[in-house]
């Protein structure tokens, strides 16, 4: 039988306290927000419960304090920002469900927001603990999660708690499992996925899931290296899962046997090291020298994947090109950025560096769908059931 998301339409929220879980888990610097991505992400679900005059209380977790009290990974920055996007004040207290909380949910008023202490502080989040779970859900009357990027983790603000409420998902959780389950159901073609990033590790779930419905597979950053090494060639220092080189070669046969068209790199930017910026170069892949490690892809390259991408009806990117850390290796990575952005089909992005170089370039809404995801999206795009979202589905 089919399953459908429960949203926060199905909810009655109307001047009720209502639990929002979010990820908020953003860069911060000398006590300020430095990327206020995620936090923006979650403003169409606040701004529609605003406008049905709900209190809204705020949970979230920041950084991995461990279930410590880090000074530095408080919430009360992120609350500042917050209130600055809304333009309206957005109350913070330094505690999670004890009396402050308590006292801060009691005291909001209709269309009214406050937000919780960071929820790792406490180790029962991590633990899923049904405790801590049921004080979180005595703060409030219903459950929203609007925190996708958290959603496969069985935690007790994630999971618990949207047992014990009416619980649905917000807008951006909505957005996000609509544009996967597109990618993962779709039938539209040529379907190209394109995958970087440092290590073949982190996307073996992904290509074995959706290799049988891809056209073509792109591979760029630390990974490429590792297929190029299954396919006999010299990586001199680069980044290599030597481990993983098997594993490489069974996905070349596998995309074979298929006729999966597979595009690696032709040419790269290699450098002594990291740090030699001034003495990079770009040379044939298959003329890396055995002193030289590649930091990025190359301009012919660029072009190549650039004209497969034109092609694509569908699109996956995750993962930058190169060490996009570093400005001189991120040319090949905002190639790529500028050719899905151009793409006619429908594109989606996940990854942060993926994400950083198509904002960087004023690209970010020219894409389909840019996911907050990270290890989230990946999950979902191996095909696994996230708990999160899971708890939140009903019989259709």
């Amino acid at each position: 039988m089919a399953r459908r998301l429960r949203t926060v339409r199905d909810l009655e929220v109307e001047e009720r306290r209502v639990l929002v879980r979010v990820d908020y888990n953003v860069p911060l610097e000398g006590g300020r927000v430095v990327d206020d991505t995620r936090i923006r992400a979650t403003l169409p679900t606040l701004q529609w419960l605003l406008e049905r005059r709900a209190r809204i209380i705020l949970c979230s977790h920041l950084g991995r304090p461990k279930g410590q009290v880090r000074e530095e990974l408080r919430l009360a920055p992120v609350a500042a920002t917050l209130s600055g996007l809304l333009g309206q004040p957005v109350r913070s207290v330094r505690d999670i469900v004890g009396p402050e909380a308590q006292e801060m949910a009691r005291r909001l008023q209709p269309g009214e927001v406050g937000m919780l202490e960071n929820l790792r502080f406490d180790p029962r989040e991590e633990q899923n603990d049904a405790e801590f779970a049921a004080a979180l859900a005595a703060l409030a009357d219903c459950y929203v999660n609007d925190a996708f990027g958290a959603a496969h983790r069985a935690h007790a603000s994630v999971v618990a708690v949207a047992r014990l409420l009416p619980s649905a998902a917000g807008f951006l959780m909505e957005r996000e499992v609509q544009a996967l389950e597109r990618v993962l159901r779709s039938d539209e073609r040529p379907f190209v996925l394109v995958l970087g990033g440092a290590k073949v590790s982190d996307k073996i779930g992904v290509i074995e899931n959706l290799l049988p419905r891809a056209d073509a597979l792109l591979l760029g950053g630390g990974m490429a290296n590792t297929f190029l090494r299954a396919r006999g060639l010299e990586t001199g220092r680069s980044l290599v899962e030597e481990e993983k080189v098997p594993e490489a070669q069974r996905i070349l046969d596998l995309a074979a046997a298929r006729g999966v068209r597979v595009e690696l790199p032709r040419d790269v930017v290699v450098a002594p090291t990291m740090s030699a910026v001034s003495q990079r170069r770009i040379v044939p892949v298959t003329a890396i020298p055995p002193d030289q490690a590649v930091y990025d892809i190359g301009p012919e390259t660029v072009r190549a994947y650039s004209a497969v991408i034109a092609g694509a009806r569908l699109l996956v990117w995750n993962g930058p090109m190169g060490v996009y850390e570093v400005p001189e290796f991120r040319e090949g990575t905002k190639g790529i950025a500028e050719a899905v952005a151009g793409c006619s089909g429908f594109t989606l992005v996940g990854g942060g560096d993926s994400a950083a170089a198509l904002q960087e370039l004023g690209l970010a809404e020219r894409v389909g769908h840019l996911s907050t995801g990270g290890g989230a999206t990946l999950e979902y795009l191996e095909g696994r059931e996230l708990p999160g979202v899971a708890v939140l589905m009903e019989e259709a």
